[in-house]
Order: C-alpha cells, then sequence, then structure tokens
C-alpha cells in the first residue's frame, strides 16, 4: 500500500520540479487513482514535505558531497524528499523502512546507480539525524 502512495508522491514531485504549470492537474491524476489509505498517506506525505521543504533540502544538502540539491537528477531528488520527509517526521516509520523503500523506487525509476546513491545518502541522514 505504502509503495504505490510513494510512487505516486514521486510522480507528483517529479512533474513539480520538471513542469511546474501543469503540476496540479499531474496531482489530481495521480492521487485518484489511489485506494482511500494510498491517498490519506500520500496526502500527509506532500503535506510534510510543503510544510518542512527548507528543513528537507537542508537535510540532503548536508549528506551529498560536491554538489547542492538543484544538481541532482529530479527523480532522485524526489525520492530522496519523500524518504528524508519521512525518517524526519514519520515516528511510525522505522528509517531503515524509508531507506529500503527508496532503494526501490530508486531501482524501479531511475538510473543504474541511483539506488546506491540514494541508499548511501540515506545511511548517512539516519546516522546524522537519528541518533
Amino acid at each position: 500500500m505504502r509503495t504505490d502512495a510513494r510512487e505516486a508522491v514521486l510522480k507528483i514531485l517529479y512533474s513539480q520540479i520538471i513542469n511546474p504549470s501543469d503540476a496540479d492537474t499531474v496531482k489530481r491524476s495521480v492521487l485518484k487513482k489511489l485506494s482511500d489509505d494510498e491517498f490519506t498517506f500520500s496526502a500527509q506525505l506532500l503535506q510534510t514535505i510543503e510544510e518542512h521543504s527548507e528543513r528537507i533540502i537542508q537535510v540532503i544538502d548536508q549528506n551529498i558531497s560536491n554538489f547542492k540539491q538543484d544538481r541532482l537528477f529530479p527523480v532522485d531528488r524526489a525520492i530522496l524528499t519523500i524518504a528524508v520527509a519521512e525518517i524526519l517526521y514519520f515516528d511510525d516509520i522505522p528509517p531503515v523502512v524509508s531507506a529500503n523503500e527508496a532503494t526501490n523506487i530508486a531501482q524501479k525509476y531511475s538510473t543504474e546507480t541511483s539506488a546506491d546513491f540514494v541508499g548511501g545518502v540515506l545511511s548517512g541522514v539516519i546516522k546524522k539525524c537519528i541518533q
């Protein structure tokens, strides 16, 4: 259930990065395909990302080396945003579950090396933010 919700949020965030003028249309289209539980989780995740975007970006930037978030591949940026939001603000989700889900989504939607990159970044986030 939550995997589908995360993938829906990924599609919405990606559309906001790539084509902000069409993001609301994409959001409506993606969300209407979800079950009630998936919709609820997606809405909570999107609201959390919106409310805490500055902190989420800051945490991602602190855990990537050699470049800033705006230079990340857009899919990877969206995946990291989702996972960091969960790690920081969803106490009911173990951080390792968020990291594992993000790695799996990166394998499905991004480049060959993205899963390792995402996993490495999130490992650093967990070590720094959860201790």
